[in-house]
């Protein structure tokens, strides 16, 4: 992300990745933070680049922010298996975000999605689960 960040034009770039150290030059790197900082850094976002983690995902959704999605992978020794492969393919068939694959895909999409800004409608879902599906929930669970 580092040397993509490079390539945005005076873009702000805020890569948060805890228990890592390494230079940048780009990006403003961060660690922990805080909720309410958090919160503020999705608000003002122009797009999030996020790992297939559901809390990032859903993050993004509920704000209605443009979102793409680079699953870790196991292979590299970025997680313990690939689940996050299947997350993210998953997102990606129901048409709630864009997945990029490897860091060609992910610099395609950057640029598409930075030049086409607001001239897009985003997946958006709500912060709550739908009535129905929390009745069905509720039938389940009354019925067994």
């Amino acid at each position: 992300m580092d040397a993509l960040a490079a390539e945005l034009d005076g873009e702000e770039v805020i890569v948060q990745a805890s228990g890592v150290n390494f230079e940048t030059k780009n990006i403003k790197l961060v660690g922990f933070l805080h909720p309410v900082e958090y919160s503020r850094i999705i608000n003002e976002a122009r797009l999030i680049i996020s790992h297939a983690g559901m809390g990032s995902i859903v993050s993004a959704l509920t704000k209605g922010k443009p979102i793409i999605v680079i699953p870790r992978k196991a292979e590299l020794g970025e997680h313990r298996d690939n689940h996050q492969i299947d997350s993210a393919r998953k997102m990606e068939e129901l048409g709630y975000v864009p997945v990029a694959y490897d860091e060609e895909q992910l610099k395609i999409k950057i640029v598409k999605m930075l030049m086409q800004d607001a001239q897009t409608e985003e997946a958006v879902i709500g912060e709550y689960a739908s009535s129905t599906l929390v009745n069905s929930i509720r039938g389940f669970m009354l019925s067994s």
